[in-house]
């Protein structure tokens, strides 16, 4: 749990209840489905897939460019 979620109400499609199965107290770990465990693996390509899009419009962005190459500024 993350403090402000004592403070602040839940952002709405934060944290889906129908799949939550901790209980207030949990003293084991519970077993993941099949359903979570590919619902956390597309989360994450979708994850690897906009971090490689940022990083690609950094280079983008701060890279040389090819017809003014070396110039000098000053």
């Amino acid at each position: 749990m993350i403090i402000n979620e004592i403070y602040e109400k839940a952002i709405p499609g934060y944290q889906d209840i129908e799949d939550d199965q901790t209980t207030k107290y949990a003293l084991r770990r519970t077993r993941l489905t099949l359903r979570q465990l590919n619902k956390l693996r597309r989360m994450n390509d979708i994850r690897r897939v906009e971090k490689e899009e940022k990083l690609k419009n950094i280079r983008t962005q701060y890279g040389s460019s090819p017809e003014g190459g070396g110039e000098e500024l000053f």
